[in-house]
């Protein structure tokens, strides 16, 4: 009985400090702080640049540089940081994320599916998108309640154990691939991610149809070795393309100027 009363009352603490919305108005339970959150996303930043091959090339991180520049603009302030902070990593990835406390990174094998620079936006935005839907918060929250992951709570503080719940805690933050772990982000936040994203490229000019085109690539580029969409935590590339199709259609047309973001292949 003293366990089920404690256990109720850890989820009403939970629920009282916790519920939140995302940008589209999904319910969203966040028992994390922003500067919690921030300071996990520095790290985690800080460890990546030091393990793998930061590329030196001037004109693809001027480019990358210049469409998250133009993506970022149209962020309002954030409480936990001030500056977005870009990186380019030389691998054959076709991959990119963002952290929290503005931590973006793109990998150059990206740059060989995303033709252009409405294309790169598209992923630039979609990740940015993930950050300020709390994306990552919002995993982290799940687990501590799920009791799978109490030793998150910390690691996110900043203890010294961060390396030994290093995977979980990449995970978590959207990096699953790039750790061998499965991919953190449900469907759900996937799919929200594409709106959001979506949205935040138009608004900087960018071409929202291009995503289209985007998600065409990269099934092309897959192979057609993608799982069923029941099985695995991302949208099917037929079910992105058309959610997308249906978002843009549905955009206004803003009033700002196109990029001219000069597009170069690694």
């Amino acid at each position: 009985m003293t366990l089920l009363r404690s256990l109720v009352s850890c989820l009403c603490v939970a629920t009282m400090i916790g519920c939140s919305s995302s940008p589209t108005g999904r319910n969203q339970l966040l028992l994390f702080s922003d500067n919690d959150m921030a300071q996990l996303g520095f790290q985690s930043f800080e460890q990546m640049k030091q393990q793998q091959k930061v590329s030196t090339n001037q004109k693809v991180n001027q480019y990358v540089q210049c469409v998250a520049d133009a993506v970022t603009a149209q962020v309002p302030p954030q409480p936990s940081f001030k500056e977005w902070e870009v990186v380019v990593f030389d691998s054959d990835q076709v991959n990119a994320f963002a952290l929290p406390g503005g931590k973006i990174g793109v990998y150059t094998g990206l740059l060989k599916v995303a033709e252009n620079q409405d294309q790169l936006a598209t992923v630039i935005g979609h990740e940015i998108a993930h950050v300020l839907a709390d994306h990552s918060n919002e995993r982290l929250s799940q687990n501590q309640l799920a009791n799978t992951g109490l030793a998150v709570t910390s690691v996110a503080i900043g203890a010294s154990e961060y390396k030994e719940y290093q995977g979980v805690t990449m995970a978590a933050l959207g990096l699953g691939l790039q750790y061998g772990v499965i991919l953190p982000y449900g469907r759900t936040q996937e799919s929200e991610a594409d709106i959001v994203g979506l949205e935040l490229m138009a608004k900087a000019g960018f071409d929202p149809y291009q995503s289209i085109n985007l998600w065409k690539n990269m099934a092309r580029a897959s192979g057609g070795n993608q799982p069923p969409e029941l099985l695995s935590t991302h949208p099917s590339h037929s079910t992105r393309i058309s959610d997308l199709t249906n978002k843009a259609n549905t955009l206004p047309n803003y009033a700002i100027g196109k990029p001219n973001c000069v597009a170069v292949k690694p």
